[in-house]
């Protein structure tokens, strides 16, 4: 790569870009040092430096970098991505803070596309807006609710913002929808007179702020009713969003008002499932896996920026307190394992103790999930699929609920497996109950019993049930619309169990 001027802030920019996409974290962080060097006002670097340093797990500068976060909000900046600001922050009204300062960047439209005409279809006409039609997370979650739409009742039209793949997530999807539109070439007015032009009722977007999504679609208003979901764990902010669909979890009643969207309230997680996820059949021994013969294998899996010192702090205790276990990670960055490792030697544990897990096919990873004997979850993050996953593979997961939506998610999740004892109520309870686990091979042992016999008979892993209740929602939101209504909370009930 050829070295930049050496007195150019901007091209100093452009070599931390290309470092950072190359995955060389720590380079791209140390070109972004030269651009403030050069530029202290630049924000993109301040913003991809602090990212580079959550996704290598370098946490020697942490403490300076949550102060300038603070120091940007205050100053009208947003010097963290969205996304990252969640990994440091668990306060509720300092992500509103972040997700009012993102919405300026999309202003409502002076000329809306839609004015209130009224739409009469026989069926409710429906549009999810995703850059994860592919393989991705979100689809891995979602896929089986477009299968399960009542056709009879709703028209679904996917809006696919990134290129054509070609993968089983992406085959299975476009075999989902009644039809699947590629729009990334198309500018965000024009992706909106689709919108309008193919009279969709409800539009739904699943990247939010996060990924590459594009709120200024939407912004355009299109559509009647447009709602925040899935891939964006928080509020937008934003006037042209009308709903935000969550769980009593992962929003209770005391955080309500720090979210601009109207609330809709899922009976038992506002996060779907695919309960057809293949299992590969055979499955990678302790050995092949990295892990030894014999010993406690703690496990997470959460992406490494989720990471911080406080939960590190746990989880070596934990290594501390149980001879022979070890910390199974997921990371094929040297630079992030060199640094946990180095974090684990500092706390007197050996760096040999912590495994590191290459990327396998989801099936795959699905089934090595099981040679772990217990999840840890992270704080002020959760895990979000990656709990769904160790889940429906049979693996408990201990998670402790924060403040905010990221993390509660992993709470929210237990609940709906019948699984309310995994959730601790302070990082101490956490702790102990961790090393409790560890310590009784009988009660862990029944605990993966009950999850197993759970995810036949709990609400979590019931596709189609979620399905009719995520598709009663979509039904409130268009009643009220047809009503002459405004946009309200309201709690969708299950008829089966006969409870909002």
């Amino acid at each position: 790569m050829p070295e930049p001027q050496p007195d150019t802030a901007d091209a100093w920019y452009e070599r931390a870009r290309n470092l950072a996409r190359a995955n060389r974290l720590a380079e791209s962080s140390n070109a972004c040092d030269q651009v403030l060097r050069l530029a202290p006002a630049h924000v993109r670097a301040a913003r991809l430096g602090i990212h580079c340093r959550l996704m290598a797990c370098d946490w020697r500068r942490r403490e300076d970098d949550k102060r300038r976060v603070t120091a940007g909000l205050k100053a009208g900046e947003i010097i963290v991505g969205v996304m990252d600001h969640r990994t440091l922050c668990n306060s509720e009204e300092e992500n509103l803070l972040v997700a009012r300062q993102r919405a300026g960047e999309y202003p409502l439209s002076g000329n809306p596309l839609w004015r209130g005409e009224g739409y009469h279809h026989e069926k409710i006409r429906i549009a999810y807006l995703s850059t994860d039609f592919r393989t991705h997370a979100t689809t891995f979650l979602i896929a089986g609710c477009f299968e399960h739409h009542d056709k009879a009742k709703f028209d679904t039209t996917g809006i696919s913002l990134t290129p054509k793949t070609d993968d089983a997530e992406r085959r299975r999807v476009q075999a989902a929808f009644d039809r699947l539109f590629d729009v990334h070439e198309m500018s965000d007015i024009e992706v909106a007179t689709l919108l309008r032009e193919r009279e969709i009722d409800i539009a739904i977007d699943l990247n939010g702020y996060a990924g590459r999504g594009r709120p200024a679609i939407l912004a355009h208003r299109p559509v009647p009713v447009q709602v925040n979901y899935l891939g964006y764990p928080g509020t937008m902010a934003a006037p042209f969003m009308d709903y935000l669909i969550a769980d009593r979890v992962v929003i209770p009643e005391r955080n309500r008002r720090f979210f601009s969207e109207q609330l809709v309230y899922m009976p038992h997680t506002y996060q779907p499932t695919d309960d057809t996820r293949p299992i590969a059949k055979h499955m990678t021994n302790r050995s092949e896996a990295g892990l030894p013969e014999s010993g406690f294998v703690f496990a997470c899996f959460n992406a490494t920026r989720k990471i911080g010192p406080d939960i590190f702090d746990v989880w070596m205790r934990l290594l501390h307190g149980v001879g022979a276990s070890v910390l199974w990670l997921i990371g094929d960055s040297p630079v992030t394992a060199a640094n946990l490792k180095r974090e684990a030697a500092a706390r007197g544990i050996s760096p040999d103790r912590l495994v590191f897990a290459k990327p396998l096919p989801q099936s795959e990873h699905l089934a090595r999930l099981r040679l772990a004997d217990l999840f840890l979850d992270t704080l002020p993050y959760n895990a979000h699929t990656t709990a769904s996953d160790a889940l429906w593979a049979g693996l408990p997961v201990l998670t402790c609920p924060g403040e905010t939506f990221a993390a509660r998610v992993a709470a929210s999740l237990l609940q709906a497996a019948g699984m309310p004892e995994l959730v601790a109520c302070s990082l101490a309870e956490y702790e102990a109950l961790a090393l409790a686990l560890a310590d009784d091979p009988v009660r862990l042992g029944g605990l993966k019993q009950k999850l197993l016999v759970n995810r036949r008979t709990q609400p979590l892993f019931d596709t189609a049930r979620f399905t009719r209740n995520l598709e009663s929602a979509y039904q409130t939101m268009w009643e009220r619309q047809k009503a002459g209504l405004p946009p309200e909370c309201f709690a969708v009930t299950d008829e089966r169990d006969g409870h909002g």
